[in-house]
């Protein structure tokens, strides 16, 4: 079989996945024949999926695409056999099953960092009462008026849009559109469509904060999801690597991309990114505390393997529900609202693996941007967004730095 049979076969195994389960593929730009010749036929038997996903990955083990492209397809034809099996009723391990998607092995946190993340809350947050007290209440001075978000989104994106593309180029023909939505598990969601296109989905059932929009239009869109799938159309797609069409959840594109995408404020504005949106604000007519959200986010960073943990409980530890809502009240001094929130996102079957995506997926990519052998953080972040890297990759290259 030829490199691009097998990449077709892959393209064709891949949107199978949605006739299991809708919103598997993310996101698709290949041939609308392949497309229509699956959603034409027979629904697939899980356990047919998982022995196609094995047959290809012998043969593209013995192919002839270059040794970068035959490791990103066998990756991912991995985490596509082990959904398949899922869905087929197999009892795999939880640990197992991440490891299997995302290509990164997950342990429980500490909780030492977890109390010194604390003291140091404890420090910047003024008032009476708890430290949940005096988080909430913050959180609250932090909110983002209902009737102001659309004004805050378009004048976020169009700064960043402005600054990445001045970095990042893009084609003159790419454009975001941004809609308020409902009745979702996640904050913020990209749809790409392919030609340059995106569109931004925002959970309308979420306060949104000032500290926190900044990071969610950057994550979506500059120079985060769009961005990055903007320029893999463009560089690799354009150079015939049609592997890039087809973007799948639960895969270890999944966690490049997340750990990208939370990577891309800092990316984009650096160290000076609070006093940047400080001043963006300032122009709508909203106060932003700069130096108290950078001191809270500091701390915050320290809990992030929160979330994780509270999968492996959910999971792994056979923790139920009510144990999960409790850790996550008072490790992330979330609301109850909130933390049911986050339970909901880690109880769907789809998406119940996926908060690794962000923790192991922010981890290892700070860890390989640190260790630029230039100190350019920025040039390395375009890496990110023009090659076809994966978590084995990184781990290999920061193994020989």
């Amino acid at each position: 079989m030829s490199a691009s049979p097998i990449i077709e076969e892959y393209l064709r195994l891949g949107l199978s996945f949605d006739r299991l389960e809708e919103g598997f593929v993310d996101a698709y730009t290949g041939p609308d024949r392949l497309r229509a010749e699956v959603m034409n036929a027979p629904a697939p038997a899980p356990r047919e999926l998982a022995a196609r996903a094995s047959a290809l990955r012998s043969e593209v083990a013995g192919s002839a695409l270059p040794d970068d492209r035959a490791a990103f397809v066998s990756s991912h034809l991995r985490a596509l056999e082990c959904s398949a099996r899922k869905f087929a009723g197999d009892d795999i391990d939880f640990v197992d099953e991440v490891a299997a998607y995302f290509d990164v092995d997950i342990e429980m946190g500490d909780e030492d960092a977890y109390r010194a993340a604390h003291r140091e809350l404890e420090d910047v947050l003024d008032g009476t009462g708890t430290l949940a007290d005096r988080f909430a209440a913050w959180r609250r001075r932090d909110e983002i008026p209902a009737d102001r978000i659309d004004d805050c989104v378009r004048a976020f994106s169009g700064a960043l849009r402005e600054r990445v593309r001045g970095t990042y180029p893009l084609p003159d023909s790419e454009i975001v559109d941004f809609e308020v939505v409902s009745d979702k598990p996640w904050s913020g969601f990209n749809y790409y469509l392919g030609s340059y296109r995106s569109r931004v989905a925002i959970n309308g059932d979420l306060t949104q904060h000032m500290s926190a929009l900044p990071h969610l239009i950057a994550h979506e869109a500059y120079p985060g999801h769009h961005t990055e799938h903007c320029r893999k159309e463009q560089i690799l797609v354009g150079d015939g690597q049609d592997e890039q069409t087809i973007f799948l959840v639960n895969t270890p594109q999944c966690l490049m991309a997340e750990g990208l995408a939370d990577h891309a404020l800092d990316a984009a504005m650096g160290v000076d990114r609070f006093t940047w949106a400080a001043e963006i604000y300032a122009d709508l007519g909203l106060r932003f505390d700069a130096e108290r959200a950078q001191r809270i986010s500091a701390a915050t960073a320290k809990l992030l393997t929160v979330r994780q943990d509270a999968a492996l409980l959910l999971h792994d530890r056979g923790a139920t529900p009510d144990e999960v809502i409790a850790y996550l009240q008072r490790w992330l001094l979330n609301s109850g609202e909130r933390a049911r929130q986050t339970l909901r996102f880690l109880s769907s079957p789809l998406w119940r693996a996926y908060i690794s995506t962000y923790v192991e997926g922010y981890r290892l990519l700070e860890t390989w941007l640190d260790a630029d052998p230039h100190g350019d953080r920025l040039r390395r972040f375009g890496r990110l967004l023009d090659e076809p890297l994966t978590p084995a990759l990184l781990r290999a290259e920061l193994a020989t730095a």
